[in-house]
């Protein structure tokens, strides 16, 4: 009979390769981290625009919204970042090109999605093997979040964003959901357990701005950086 302790012993003992690829690792971290600030840098006041990589929606109601308010933030000044993919992304990417502004992608390499959408600025395009390194391109440079219906990416992106600014870790900047019914029973949730439980609190729960109207979403996000001026957040 195995003894626990001497399996466990056994078995946590370091891998000298692993361990090896891992010091070497950070080099290719550092690369990337190179690239994204020396190309973001330039882009100037920008928004984020996350959303759903589906590319034949039934619905194309959110798929026209989202080029339509590219257009209306590239009018007032802004680029437009996005992850770089299809769906949403594309349409993004799509509505800045149209209105003649900055189409950023930050792609990320995935077997699921083979190559960036046609719609973003080649020098505006950037790959990453690593999730974390761009979530940092897009919190530092972007001057707002808009967050069109998606899934766990796009809900990843949201949280790690209001977790940032709910500790202090980067200046506040505005974070748009669009789409009141798709959001709605997260948005209950969060009002009606988390806050309730007290996990967060209510200036918490008010970071989140929810509109469906991309006018007031255009205006929102101007506004704010008329008054801060602030290119990056950290």
């Amino acid at each position: 009979m195995i003894d626990d302790d001497d399996y466990a012993q056994e078995h946590m003992k370091p891998h000298k390769r692993i361990h090896t690829l891992d010091s070497w690792r950070i080099f290719r971290i550092m690369a990337e981290f190179v690239d994204g600030f020396e190309t973001m840098t330039f882009l100037g006041p920008s928004v984020a625009i996350f959303g759903s990589t589906n590319a034949a929606p039934k619905d194309p109601y959110y798929y026209d919204l989202t080029t339509q308010l590219a257009q209306k933030l590239v009018k007032k000044g802004f680029g437009i970042i996005t992850g770089g993919g299809p769906g949403i992304m594309e349409c993004a990417n799509k509505g800045a090109q149209m209105a003649g502004g900055k189409s950023c992608g930050l792609c990320i390499n995935l077997p699921t999605e083979a190559k960036a959408n046609p719609y973003i600025d080649e020098k505006y395009e950037l790959n990453f093997r690593y999730f974390f390194v761009r979530k940092v391109m897009f919190v530092r440079y972007a001057q707002a979040f808009v967050v069109m219906p998606g899934g766990f990416g796009t809900l990843d992106e949201l949280f790690e964003s209001l977790t940032l600014i709910q500790t202090g870790k980067i200046k506040y900047f505005p974070v748009y959901l669009v789409g009141s019914k798709y959001w709605k029973g997260l948005l209950d949730w969060m009002r009606n357990t988390v806050l309730e439980h007290n996990n967060i609190q209510k200036a918490d729960y008010d970071l989140i701005r929810i509109s469906d109207d991309p006018d007031e979403i255009a205006d929102g996000i101007e506004k704010h950086y008329r008054q801060t001026k602030s290119i990056e957040n950290f």
